[in-house]
């Protein structure tokens, strides 16, 4: 069984409009830098311990990839550190890019 949850992009759009949520994108650092969702921070085995430190784990969490994928293993490592609120983005990036280009940086 799984400890996070799966989240649509509007649900997703819903939540960072509301400020309660950190996005943490998984995708490599070319990818990143080519565009990204705001207020994303890229997350990577450099920087992991640091940002787990970092964050409130009470607050929601969502984890960004490429197309919804490897974020479902990703968001399942947060949710056992101890994030009680995890969610992989269906659609990942690529479905964000199309459906909120205006919350997109690049």
């Amino acid at each position: 069984m799984s400890a996070f949850k799966r989240i649509a992009a509007a649900d997703a759009h819903q939540l960072l409009e509301n400020n309660e949520v950190r996005i943490a994108d998984i995708r490599d650092v070319m990818s990143f830098q080519a565009g990204h969702i705001c207020q994303a921070v890229r997350v990577d085995n450099q920087n992991l311990g640091e940002f787990i430190a970092a964050c409130d784990k009470q607050k929601p969490l969502i984890v960004c990839c490429y197309h919804g994928n490897s974020s479902q293993g990703a968001a399942q490592y947060f949710a056992e550190q101890g994030f009680s609120d995890v969610y992989s983005l269906d659609g990942g990036y690529e479905f964000w890019k199309v459906s909120y280009p205006d919350l997109c940086e690049r």
